[in-house]
């Protein structure tokens, strides 16, 4: 991500100092990526470099990179991190010493830097910060072309549950269809190829039409006898896959009903996925 975000602000005008990274050679490689004469530093000498930071870095790490930079002399200038599940309270070892901070997280999921670069432009982008940690923010996501969205550090929890659900758990559900296509004899790579139109049209349909216009299938029609067949299907299968059909199955169920599904069909459904819950 850091490697991403520093190449695509370099290119829009941004200029980027130096680069950091825990080792020297990590440093070295991430520098060149991002290119334009950035330099290779350790975490204590950034200080003398820049006065504004962006910190990408794992979650868990952030702290102590705060912690760091601090004792390293950055005791003015402004730092983000890239954090969706927390705010600037992250880096309070900064604050503490008369930094500016804030967050800047990209709800986009990047698996390597190139595919960063591709990926990250017109993305929207959790942004949290007061005076030069906010509008560094803004100005960042502007020369990304993003979206800003201002989220605060009491609902980020919520809102990086959201970003969750809707990139990692997407992740899962397509992982738990390959298992049952395999069940059913098609082997994985074939799986992979058959499912992967049919998720990004559902994705692509539920992002422009909204999701309850776009669900399709059995629940959407109120059809319990196919849910009370694929339920017989799945018994004495992959627990966790079951588990999730009947889950995902309730919530889906949901949004049937948002759509007029009569009741007395919903209850049908709503039995078949609620029975042998309490077995598990």
């Amino acid at each position: 991500m850091g490697q991403a975000l520093g190449r695509l602000l370099r290119e829009r005008g941004e200029p980027i100092a130096a680069v950091a990274s825990r080792t020297p050679e990590r440093a070295a490689e991430a520098a060149a990526f991002v290119g334009g004469g950035a330099k290779a530093f350790g975490y204590r000498e950034l200080p003398q470099y820049a006065a504004r930071i962006l910190i990408a870095v794992p979650d868990e790490a952030i702290a102590d990179v705060a912690r760091v930079l601090a004792e390293a002399g950055m005791h003015r200038g402004t730092a983000l991190h890239t954090c969706g599940a927390r705010g600037p309270e992250a880096l309070a070892p900064l604050a503490a010493m008369g930094v500016a901070c804030g967050a800047l997280h990209p709800l986009q999921t990047v698996a390597n830097p190139e595919e960063g670069v591709r990926a990250l432009p017109g993305v929207a982008f959790a942004i949290d910060g007061d005076g030069e940690a906010g509008v560094w923010a803004e100005h960042l996501v502007a020369l990304l072309g993003g979206l800003a969205l201002r989220i605060s550090a009491e609902a980020r929890p919520l809102y990086h549950a959201a970003a969750v659900m809707a990139s990692n758990y997407v992740v899962t559900l397509i992982s738990a269809a390959v298992i049952l296509m395999k069940e059913a004899g098609v082997e994985e790579s074939l799986a992979l190829r058959a499912l992967a139109p049919l998720a990004r049209t559902s994705v692509e349909n539920a992002a422009d039409l909204g999701p309850a216009a776009a669900l399709t299938g059995p629940i959407a029609r109120g059809d319990a006898a196919t849910v009370r067949a694929h339920l017989a299907a799945l018994e004495g299968g992959p627990e966790p896959v079951e588990s999730l059909y009947r889950i995902a199955g309730l919530a889906t169920l949901e949004l049937a009903r948002r759509r007029d599904l009569p009741e007395a069909r919903a209850r049908a459904i709503e039995k078949l996925l609620r029975k042998g819950e309490t077995h598990a």
